[in-house]
């Protein structure tokens, strides 16, 4: 049976890209991999062994086009209204918070985010299949 262990995005900023996902969702370089044209850094948590690799292309200058096939990260947390106005009070500015209830009944509590790149983020309300 596959495990899942890592997802990867590229950045243009290690250092904000490092201060937002610290600031963010207490991620911390958990190893760095040095190499002549390029950096890999691995941020993880003691939430989960899932870590999300930043690749930094050495000399690069222009933002990358995300286009448009680029969906989302997602992380749960134990108290999404409390996570909500943390992120406004860091000055992260979260979207507004959803309450996903497609039959009438909340199936899911969630906001996004996007990181110094651009790529979104979902802030999910830890429950049901969101654990």
């Amino acid at each position: 049976m596959a495990k899942m262990i890592h997802s990867m995005i590229r950045v243009l900023d290690e250092a904000r890209s490092l201060a937002f996902y610290d600031k963010a969702f207490g991620l911390k370089v958990a190893d760095r991999l040095d190499f002549d044209s390029f950096t890999l850094v691995y941020l993880s948590n003691p939430e989960t062994g899932f870590e999300l690799e930043l690749t930094i292309n050495k000399g690069r200058t222009e933002p990358y086009d995300l286009g448009d096939g680029y969906g989302h990260l997602a992380v749960s947390v134990e108290d999404v209204t409390a996570e909500h106005a943390r992120f406004e009070a860091e000055g992260l500015s979260p979207r507004k918070l959803v309450d996903f209830a497609p039959a009438g009944e909340v199936i899911a509590r969630f906001f996004f985010v996007a990181d110094p790149d651009g790529y979104q983020i979902e802030v999910l309300q830890r429950g049901g299949r969101y654990l």
